[in-house]
């Protein structure tokens, strides 16, 4: 039927599976006789092993989706991956997305690809709306593909920086819309940056007739950016949405999943994608949807909304232990933030420390951001970068809730980072009563 198992299957079954697609692949043929330049030829049993002799890769050189008559097991293999992945898309929250395709680049990558197919349909145009968005991958996506990117710096509500309508649809007025080429809008992201307003972004690009690409990195796992992406398409206009398959289906790092509810169009972007490619990515996605089945995903996504709110109520009473506090970001349903402001006016250094701090004692994951750092990326300046705003209002700490985080991870995080202000409380404090008595000193 083309959708991933209810439950999931056991090991030796899905090896068992893919032999007998193997089998189908002409590389394998008992008496296949190849000569021609590619030919499935590997000299490393152990490489042949690690990708269970399906060695052609997927699609042919015009298309990455198409049929490779030699190939008839790995053939199967891509067309199996893209509809179980549709299937799990779905029942996430996109209901109507109708088609997909699993592309063996990351997330980066797999935008630039989206933007250079929308280069054939709109000419013309040079310009990318960009709300921003501190990340540098998604940021050069639009630079690579040629594209000039217009950064809408976002507003600051409460605690929470949100996409400015009003800035954008300006921007698109100013420009003309036959020179915008999309509408560049993010939904998951790092606290205080919370997802974009796809709502109305779909609005506005269905009114002035602009594409609209969705960087939706790591917004499988969250039924909140699903729904935004579900709600964007019914009211407005989205094209395609982009998402990682590792950050997503904790497989390695490397391929990508394009959706959307065009499906000529998501068949236009697999077109454009130049020869055929690594069939890695599908094959590990494969494995892992097969493994988890339906009920063994959703379990997962479970599992990671109670450890987002377990990880937001355990580190709102840390911050109010260090008179610290959890910035309150509600419209983000996977990052959280807290405040270093005392930390940050106590020793202006000290928040990057703190960072280097919780990288040597094993805590991964974790940004440190300080107040008014510059950063150029492609020749653009971006102030205050990593905190999405010129100037926040205080340097911060991010953490977040992602898919497979475990009750022990926010544990140990929360105990070592206790530990690390803890010992910056000493060194203030200690320097505090250095300072008392040196003045102490000199009044005498």
């Amino acid at each position: 039927k083309g959708k991933c198992p209810e439950d999931g299957w056991d090991e030796s079954t899905i090896e068992l599976f893919l032999h007998e697609l193997a089998i189908m692949d002409s590389n394998n043929f008992l008496g296949n006789c190849g000569v021609g330049e590619r030919e499935g030829r590997v000299v490393s049993g152990l490489v042949a092993r690690r990708h269970y002799r399906l060695i052609h890769g997927i699609g042919r050189s015009g298309d990455i989706s198409a049929v490779q008559p030699k190939a008839a097991g790995s053939s199967l293999l891509n067309k199996l991956t893209n509809s179980v992945v549709l299937d799990i898309i779905k029942q996430a929250g996109v209901q109507t997305v109708t088609s997909c395709f699993v592309v063996p680049m990351a997330t980066g990558m797999s935008l630039t690809l989206c933007f250079l197919t929308l280069r054939h349909k709109r000419p013309k145009a040079k310009y990318v709306i960009w709300p921003r968005i501190d990340q540098k991958s998604c940021f050069k996506s639009m630079v690579t593909a040629g594209f000039e990117p217009v950064v809408i710096e976002n507003v600051l509500e409460g605690d929470e920086l949100r996409t400015d309508l009003e800035a954008v649809e300006a921007k698109i007025k100013a420009l003309g819309a036959e020179n915008i080429l999309c509408v560049h809008s993010t939904t998951s992201c790092f606290a205080p940056r919370v997802p974009d307003r796809l709502e109305e972004l779909a609005v506005i690009c269905a009114n002035y007739d602009i594409p609209h690409i969705v960087n939706n990195a790591y917004g499988v796992q969250s039924s909140k950016c699903m729904h935004l992406i579900q709600q964007g398409a019914r009211v407005g206009r989205i094209d395609a949405f982009v998402q990682s398959l590792d950050k997503n289906f904790m497989v390695p790092v490397g391929g990508a999943i394009i959706a959307g509810f065009n499906e000529s169009f998501i068949q236009e972007i697999s077109k454009m994608y130049p020869g055929r490619a690594s069939a890695s990515p599908s094959l590990d996605v494969l494995i892992t949807l097969l493994s988890l089945g339906t009920s063994g995903y959703k379990k997962l996504l479970k599992e990671r909304k109670e450890m987002f709110s377990y990880l937001s109520s355990e580190l709102k009473k840390l911050a109010d232990n260090h008179n610290e506090r959890l910035l309150g970001t509600p419209h983000n349903p996977i990052s959280l933030a807290m405040s270093l402001k005392n930390l940050d006016e106590t020793n202006g250094a000290a928040v990057t420390q703190l960072g280097s701090m919780l990288f040597t004692r094993q805590v991964s994951g974790a940004r440190v951001v300080p107040c008014g750092s510059v950063q150029t990326v492609n020749n653009y300046t971006f102030k205050g970068f990593m905190s999405h705003a010129n100037d926040y209002p205080c340097a911060y700490l991010n953490a977040a809730s992602a898919i497979g985080i475990k009750k022990q991870d926010v544990d140990v995080f929360l105990k070592r980072l206790d530990k690390c202000l803890k010992t910056f409380r000493k060194e203030a404090k200690k320097e505090k009563s250095i300072n008392e008595i040196s003045d102490s000193n000199a009044t005498t």
